[in-house]
């Protein structure tokens, strides 16, 4: 196995590789909820002329969705960071990173539930 230097190298490499596509995968979902937020946000053009805005819930549940997928990609990327170089000021940093993006995902994922609730509640009731 003369191309591998040493396993340790080979596992650096390989958590770099994992890092840069987690950090990658983050940041392209951030763009897709920027994306499909603009676009549920642009008013609907109908035959006749008239617009209309979806609902403001419909537009936070789906950028939220997105938001909450990239923390957890990021939070991944943090893990393998961690694991490949455990010094104490990384562990100490995962803790609170890991503190932060799991209290941001637990409060983002109540609301977002909140909010669906809400849409089904509106859809329920009849029409005057």
């Amino acid at each position: 196995m003369a191309w591998i230097e040493s396993p340790e190298a080979l596992l650096q490499g390989l958590a770099g590789a994992v890092r840069f596509v987690l950090e990658t995968l983050s940041v392209l979902c951030v763009v897709a909820g920027v994306i499909a937020t603009f676009r549920l946000g642009l008013p609907f053009l109908p035959a006749a002329g008239h617009h209309t805005h979806r609902p403001s819930s419909t537009i936070r549940i789906s950028f939220g969705s997105w938001l909450a997928m990239a923390l957890e990609f990021q939070l991944g990327s943090d893990i393998v960071a961690t694991t490949t170089s455990p010094s104490d000021s990384n562990l100490i940093q995962l803790a609170a990173v890991a503190v932060i993006r799991t209290f941001l995902n637990v409060f983002l994922a109540r609301e977002l539930e909140t909010e669906q609730r809400s849409v089904q509640d509106r859809s329920l009731r009849p029409k005057p």
